[in-house]
């Protein structure tokens, strides 16, 4: 997919398919919709990324075709319709392997894109920080490195001097060497720009400042909210995907009460885990967090599965016992009655971030909801395999003191109380290490 494309040059043709394994039909699987719902999702994709799509294709079968995915029969089907349609490009909503993508492109004599290729897309064209754009590269090459193939002798190299003539070094070496290279590069820029958050976040806590984070599938209008509680200007927009990089602003719940809120990248369905890594260093913001703020568009009907996706992935995250407010956006688009069936009351909020609805509502559940500000002295034991956990606790908190014995790791830390509960399940009480207010 381009990135971007000259006025007056038309957009792509794309031609969208999508499989599914039957085998889950069985098993209670998906629900009903499942599928009208994750091609409507691709459909998204593809036009966030600046695609016209001129049609579609589904195919389910007990597994995927290891050649082609979708099957010999089905790669025909595919074939005539991407023939007649005149499509320029074949999106698929499946990461594909470098067997099958050549395969495919062979086949159909188009240019094939998989899921991760084209949400790569779009995070390329979203990336405006620096930030933004080495996470983008760092996940762009990570995902291209294993899907290096060898083409023959035309892509070697003649080596010079005694002993090395003959084919030499294959191209394809070179490549993937020099991308290793630029991999480690790009990894040690993103370890600045984790330390800088690290200073940042000491800052904060000094001055006691409390953290809430937005959270979300993308598109849910989170950023209008950060905008309408913050008074601030974050582009906003109906594409996926229109905020990568994270925000964060001061928004104030009442007279010398204010915390800091934090925008950041949607969440998706089958998040590719190439981005996950590259963008590391943007969700440990959501560590910090004091208060999870997951915004829902309720006006989707597909909201609840949604909820699931990122619900699932923040649990992913070591994230599922920080507390959190569902905030239930976009209730001017639905009707009096359907806004009375909306759950009221206790952890949801219905707003209208655009209308300005329920904001007063949901300022007054965050100032309720956030833990107390109170920093404590505390010590856990994380077996040697939680390495994770051990560096958050040395991210989000102050280590005092350190001690590894028999396979465990035992710190004893200052913490705030949401990086206490936390990790709840690894403190132990020590006589010396008793929970107290740290001034």
């Amino acid at each position: 997919m381009k990135r971007s494309r000259p006025t007056g040059q038309p957009a792509e043709k794309a031609f969208l398919v999508s499989w599914k394994s039957s085998r889950r039909r069985r098993h209670g699987g998906p629900a009903p919709n499942a599928d009208e719902y994750e091609a409507e999702e691709l459909w998204e994709l593809a036009c966030s990324a600046g695609a016209e799509v001129i049609g579609s294709a589904f195919q389910a079968s007990p597994a995927p075709d290891p050649a082609t995915l979708v099957g010999k029969g089905k790669l025909e089907e595919i074939g005539g319709e991407v023939g007649a349609r005149g499509a320029d490009v074949v999106i698929f909503d499946r990461d594909l392997t470098p067997t099958q993508l050549r395969n495919l492109e062979e086949a159909l004599g188009r240019k094939v894109v998989d899921r991760t290729q084209l949400i790569l897309d779009i995070f390329a064209h979203r990336a405006l920080s620096r930030e933004g754009k080495l996470q983008v590269e760092l996940a762009q090459l990570s995902y291209l490195l294993p899907r290096l193939i060898g083409r023959g002798t035309v892509l070697s190299r003649l080596g010079g001097g005694i002993g090395t003539r003959g084919p030499g070094e294959q191209k394809l070496e070179v490549d993937r060497r020099r991308i290793r290279t630029r991999i480690q590069r790009l990894r040690r820029s993103l370890e600045k720009v984790r330390s800088r958050r690290g200073l940042h976040r000491k800052f904060r806590q000094a001055r006691r400042w409390q953290l809430v984070a937005l959270v979300g599938y993308t598109n849910t209008g989170k950023s209008t909210l950060f905008n309408a509680l913050t008074h601030s200007e974050v582009r906003t927009s109906h594409q996926m995907f229109s905020t990568l990089d994270p925000t964060v602003r001061a928004v104030s719940l009442g007279p010398r009460q204010s915390v800091l809120l934090s925008d950041t990248v949607g969440f998706i369905r089958y998040l590719p885990p190439h981005l996950r890594v590259a963008f590391r260093a943007t969700l440990e913001e959501l560590e910090e967090a004091s208060l999870i703020l997951h915004v829902t568009d309720v006006a989707d009907p597909n909201f609840r599965e949604r909820d699931a996706e990122v619900e699932s992935l923040l649990e992913e995250l070591n994230l599922g016992s920080t507390p959190r407010l569902h905030v239930l956006n976009k209730i001017d688009r639905l009707s009096s009655a359907a806004v009375f069936r909306l759950p009221h009351g206790g952890e949801e909020v219905g707003v209208s971030a655009l209308e300005g609805v329920g904001l007063e509502e949901l300022k007054a559940n965050i100032l309720r909801t956030l833990p107390s500000e109170l920093r404590q002295k505390v010590a856990f034991r994380f077996p040697l395999t939680e390495g994770s956990k051990v560096s958050a606790v040395y991210r989000l908190g102050d280590v005092v003191e350190r001690e590894d014995r028999d396979g465990v790791v035992v710190l004893r830390a200052v913490v705030s109380e949401s990086v206490r509960k936390r990790f709840e399940s690894f403190l132990v009480a020590e006589p010396a290490v008793s929970s107290q207010s740290c001034n």
